[in-house]
């Protein structure tokens, strides 16, 4: 075989790689030179890109095109047609439902990491789209981060991912300042292989090494050894408990004279609330650490220890996005941003609190914020919005009330669902019963290069385009780089682009106009991307203009600044009057006034320990192990899983034991087992290991969900077990780590 004929960089979610192609082919992938520690995610490409689940042509089920039957949904064939009969039978119905019911019955949910491109963007694209012919019923949030998206407002006044991409203390003030790193969830390299728009240098795991080095202490406090990397120390808690943990650390601070009453005057509201609260004069249960101690699983002394360092030197406290994906997952960061008041050292550098560290890549990298390049989406006529993980409620409860964030709001009545660019049977909880619930709509549309388990499991599909089969142009707010992203091969099969398959949509809908603007997709990237470059000059940067671009393929941007990061709690420490938060009393709100008024059991005025419904403290003899199911490794959440599967010895994926909980059970590293309780089964490896907490296992997400009817999920994906519940009336987050499961051995049965 000759030698590759091209060897172009492009970019994606997990970062830059170099990818060579061989006539109409990708034939490998190899990693940027400039990454320090490049992750292996970008190795399946080439046999993803050609993999044999690709959705070679439009397709509609079979029941739906003989009668719209909804009930064969994931089981029933499809059949092929011609891009124009696909078009004019998918316009059509698009136009039937409208007329027949209104806009608000589409949800245009699309909740999914796609291109990292910014003109290629799936949930733009289809956004816009929808918009165009009358709009569509959104969603809040993310399934990442959306309780901590309807809390932290409230706590600090500020919108949650803003706060995570220009005001983070960033990694060089951190070694320069602090001296205790206390790591609720861990700070995991793994997780940060990942950012939305994509991280080109991969330094997390060489900053906690610095931090190390330089004697920093770094306490990782989760299940999980592995969550943070090796040489930190490990506090091994139980799930769902860390609330518990932060108030026993309060109480500590709080009777031994440590907390910072000078800063809570002035900077805070609502402690004379908290404290009774706190000290037990309120429910008669001080939250001491002989408390908290049985609840958490740690010593009362480590816990007075901790205290005292955390208040003697300088301390960040870091929270992962996990916590708040639980049962009452308000509670955790509500109250680690009370444990950082106390402590008094918010707004300082190297100080106070912070979110996501380690989540994604990029958060506390040191950049200048620069306008960026959105492809406008649009007004949506249609105002109602759920909650992103209230989905499978929607569908299953048209016309009941709901509570959210302090409003009270019917689900509206979904006819139709369009998605484009994500897989809602990765990322959903229950998904037997999502399953059931999915069947509810007359008509299911996706836009999906290959066949996962959401297009099975849709009525119209239309193949699109993978990233490497588009030109592009790639920029993340949490990097230092920009490329240009070519065309390496040309559509796989019958693909089309997601801008040309709405465009011709909206063709056939009278809505040409509205969406295309009389562009074609090279045309608005050449707008998107002058427009790019005209900010860009107005903030001192010179960029190459799209034909210089093209010719160089990337450039690194000279935004990186030295020093503490401006971030608004600097600015708010300095002059609280001059400078208050965007709360209701411009501080930061240990008493939530707005919240209490909301009358919630489940979310009262200020932080409280909660018990999760499925917990080690609630467990019972048919589900006695707590699982957690992390982000899966070796990609990102289920994207690329199609070639992954294929590899000898990779599905059904790997369950984490502790040594004790395995031998229970005679299960070794190796057996398959099952994996089980009421929602579901699952089948998974063992791999017994004493890096995780008793009572414990863990199973990645991102396995593609089976087909209907199997008992046993064969590949193991964990939201077959997970609860689909809010986190609560306030954040009605997704809850996927509230799971109580047991395991049995499946011995070397295939």
């Amino acid at each position: 075989m000759s030698g590759p004929q091209s060897t172009r960089v492009t970019s994606s979610h997990w970062g830059a790689f170099e990818l060579d192609v061989e006539g109409d082919r990708i034939v490998a992938a190899r990693p940027f030179g400039a990454d320090p520690t490049p992750p292996e995610i970008p190795q399946a490409i080439p046999a993803a890109v050609h993999h044999r689940s690709r959705v070679a042509r439009p397709s509609i089920r079979k029941g739906w095109l003989e009668g719209r039957k909804r009930g064969g949904r994931g089981s029933e064939p499809f059949v092929e047609l011609p891009w124009d009969e696909a078009l004019d039978i998918a316009a059509q119905e698009i136009d039937r439902v409208r007329r027949a019911h209104g806009n608000e019955a589409i949800f245009g949910g699309s909740y999914g990491w796609s291109s990292a491109g910014r003109f290629h963007h799936a949930q733009s694209q289809v956004h816009r789209f929808l918009n165009s012919v009358g709009g569509y019923v959104a969603s809040f949030g993310s399934y990442s981060t959306g309780c901590a998206q309807a809390i932290m407002p409230h706590v600090f006044g500020h919108n949650f991912i803003s706060h995570l991409y220009d005001h983070q203390e960033n990694w060089q003030t951190l070694e320069a300042e602090t001296e205790t790193l206390v790591m609720f969830g861990g700070i995991n390299p793994k997780n940060s292989q990942v950012s939305m728009g994509g991280v080109t240098e991969h330094g997390t795991k060489g900053w906690i090494g610095k931090f190390l080095a330089k004697g920093m202490y770094c306490l990782n406090i989760g299940p999980q050894r592995g969550d943070a990397p090796e040489g930190c120390e490990w506090l091994p808690v139980k799930p769902g408990s860390d609330t518990a943990l932060m108030l026993a650390l309060a109480y500590v601070l709080e009777t031994e004279g440590l907390a910072d009453h000078a800063f809570l005057e002035r900077y805070t509201t609502g402690y004379e609330r908290f404290r009774p609260y706190l000290l037990g004069e309120s429910d008669g249960q001080p939250k001491t650490p002989e408390w908290a101690a049985p609840l958490c699983g740690a010593d009362p002394q480590t816990i007075r220890e901790l205290a005292r360092r955390m208040a003697l030197t300088r301390t960040m406290i870091t929270v992962a996005w996990s916590l708040q994906r639980g049962e009452h997952g308000e509670q955790p960061y509500w109250m680690s941003a009370v444990l950082a008041a106390m402590l008094g050292q918010i707004g300082l550098p190297g100080g106070g609190v912070g979110y996501g560290y380690g989540a994604i890549g990029g958060v506390g990298h040191a950049f200048r914020r620069m306008r960026g390049m959105t492809l406008p989406q649009g007004v949506n006529p249609v105002d109602k919005v759920i909650p992103v993980a209230r989905i499978a409620d929607m569908l299953r409860n048209p016309g009941q009330p709901y509570d959210f964030n302090g409003n009270r709001e019917p689900y509206p009545d979904i006819r139709l669902v369009y998605w484009a660019g994500g897989n809602p049977f990765h990322h959903h909880q229950d998904l037997n019963a999502f399953h059931e619930a999915w069947q509810q709509p007359e008509t299911i549309l996706v836009n999906e290069p290959w066949w996962t388990p959401t297009a099975k499991r849709a009525d119209i599909v239309l193949p699109a385009t993978t990233p490497y089969e588009r030109e592009d142009i790639g920029r993340s707010p949490l990097d230092d780089y920009l490329f240009h992203m070519p065309a390496m091969i040309p559509p796989v099969g019958d693909a089309r682009d997601d801008y040309d398959i709405f465009a011709g949509l909206a063709a056939r809908m009278g809505a040409t106009e509205a969406y295309t603007e009389g562009k074609s997709s090279t045309q608005w990237i050449e707008t998107l991307y002058e427009g790019y470059r005209q900010f860009a000059a107005e903030d001192g940067i010179e960029v190459p203009d799209l034909a210089g671009l093209r010719e160089v393929n990337w450039l690194k941007l000279p935004i990186t600044y030295e020093g503490p990061n401006p971030s608004f709690l600097r600015r708010f420490r300095e002059d609280p009057d001059g400078a208050p938060l965007g709360t209701p009393s411009g501080r930061l709100e240990i008493f939530s006034e707005t919240i209490d008024g909301f009358g919630y059991a489940d979310c009262p005025g200020h932080p409280v320990w909660l018990p999760p419904s499925e917990w080690l403290g609630a467990a019972r003899r048919e589900a006695p192990l707590h699982l957690v199911s992390p982000q899966p490794g070796d990609k990102l959440h289920s994207q690329l899983e199609a070639a992954l599967a294929d590899r000898p010895g990779a599905r059904p994926e790997t369950l984490v034991m502790n040594p004790g909980d395995a031998a229970a059970r005679g299960i070794a590293s190796g057996d398959l087992v099952r994996v089980f309780n009421t929602r579901g089964a699952v089948r998974a490896r063992a791999r017994v290991s004493d890096e995780i907490r008793p009572g414990v296992v863990a199973l990645p997400t991102g396995a593609w969900f089976g087909d209907p009817g199997e008992n046993l999920d064969p590949h193991g994906n964990p939201n077959v077990l997970t609860a689909d519940i809010g986190t609560s009336k306030l954040g009605q987050g997704c809850s996927a780590h509230t799971a109580l499961v047991e395991v049995s051995g499946l011995g070397l049965e295939a």
